[in-house]
Parts: C-alpha cells; structure tokens; sequence
C-alpha cells in the first residue's frame, strides 16, 4: 500500500497518478524536475494550452475580484510569471507583487522577465509574515499541491484581514460532448504540437501529466469546501465556458 503522508482532514487534489509516480511522497519531487526541464519551454507550449484565454483572462479575473492600485500581492507557484505579470500591470508596482514557486527552473525564467522579489518556496509553507498581503493568487497551479486544505489555510496566514484569494483552473468540461474534445485536444493534440515544436520530450510528458491531474481532479465543490475548511470565507466558484474556473475566497 503506497504510503500517504498527509493527516486525516488533508484533502489531496487528485488521487496518485501511478504512471509518473508511485507514492504520494514522490508527487513533489517529480512536479518540480519535471518544471525544471520544460521552464524554458513553458511560455511556448502555454499558448497552446490556455485555448485563447491569455493575459486578457488573468487580467479580467483580477479586476473582477477587486484587485487595484497599491494592492500588495502573493503569486503563488508563479511559475514564469504570466499572472504576476498582469497583477504587476494592474497595482502599478512591481515591488509590490512577490513570486513563489517549488522550481528554481521557472523562477529563473521569470526573474529575467518581471524584476519582481522572488521566494523557492511549497504553497504549503510560505516563508512570509502574517497578515502581509491583500491578495494571494495561484494560476492554474492547484492540482499540484499536495493538501489543499493546508495550502488555504496558509494563504490564510498571509492575508491581510479584508484580504482575498483567487485560484485560476481548467477543470473537466460537465458537458459529454465537450469533454470529449478537450480530452482529444488537451490530452493528445497538445502533447504532440509541444513535443513538435520544442523537440522537447519532457514537454510532452508535462502536457500529458497535465490534462490527467485535469481529469483526476477533485471536483469544485471539493475546493470550497476545503477553502471553508480552512477558514476562508465568501467562498465562491465562477464558471467560463465549462472549462475555466475561477475560485474565491476572502479573510473577513
């Protein structure tokens, strides 16, 4: 029986994943070699796989929330920064949005393109003070962590009182017919073209693992209610297209 690190109310993102690891314990390892290979790839291959939805979606998604001038952000797993990028355009200072990411390989990227302050750093343990942000974001990252439940519980931590967390996902279309095309496009036309494009073998495998932890993923009323489990509240789930998601939530 494969050992599973995490404590009785630890709600994992998705179940182990046996082709790329065979242990829970080993999922983070492989997530961050796996980022470090493809780093310099990823802006690339990320145009395939966001299907048009770009800078004007993270951008869009920020304002909805409230995010404004002044505001102090935390991008957590900023991977090569295109979140922080348009957090950094909408408060106006770049000193006042800081990165977070497990792989030395994407915060490398992103610290030749942003100039913001950067932290190696898990989602679970945050080495910032309490109570030091407005805002804490993740994109597209959540099915990487490994305890959802911790991982809020630390953005908790970190927010100001008034402050607000705002997760962006892809997430299994509901609709048959439509998961049927994003499975096919996702999951093999996109592994393909990236592996085409890059000649880049570990591209392909970060595709493919990609659209699985998609697939496997905990459904969205799994992620509030760990968000509320948390302690977050005004939690809040808003749907594009029956594939994107936007999650949300706030320290009162």
């Amino acid at each position: 029986m494969a050992h599973n690190p995490l404590g009785p109310d630890s709600i994992a993102p998705h179940p182990i994943i046996g082709s790329y690891y065979a242990d829970a314990a080993d999922r983070q390892p492989f997530v961050r070699n796996l980022f470090n290979e493809t780093a310099p790839h990823y802006d690339i291959i990320n145009r395939l796989f966001s299907l048009g939805s770009g800078a004007w979606y993270r951008r869009r998604c920020l304002e909805e929330a409230g995010l404004k001038p002044g505001n102090r952000v935390i991008d957590v797993a900023v991977g090569t920064g295109l979140l922080a990028r348009e957090a950094v355009a909408v408060t106006g200072d770049r000193r006042h949005v800081v990165g977070v990411d497990l792989s030395e390989g994407m915060l490398a990227v992103a610290r030749g393109k942003l100039g913001i302050p950067l932290v190696q750093a898990t989602a679970e343990a945050l080495p910032l003070a309490d109570s030091s942000a407005d805002f804490v974001t993740m994109g597209y990252a959540l099915r990487h962590v490994a305890d959802l439940v911790a991982v809020f519980r630390e953005f908790l931590r970190v927010l100001r009182p008034g402050g607000t967390v705002l997760l962006l996902e892809i997430s299994r279309p509901t609709k048959p017919v439509k998961r049927m095309l994003i499975s096919a496009y996702l999951g093999r036309v996109v592994p393909f073209l990236a592996r085409w494009s890059t000649g880049e073998a570990h591209i392909k495998i970060l595709m493919q693992y990609y659209w699985e932890t998609i697939d496997h993923c905990v459904p969205a009323d799994v992620i509030l209610g760990a968000m509320r489990a948390a302690g977050l509240q005004e939690v809040r789930c808003k749907v594009d297209l029956d594939l994107f998601r936007s999650f949300s939530g706030r320290r009162l």
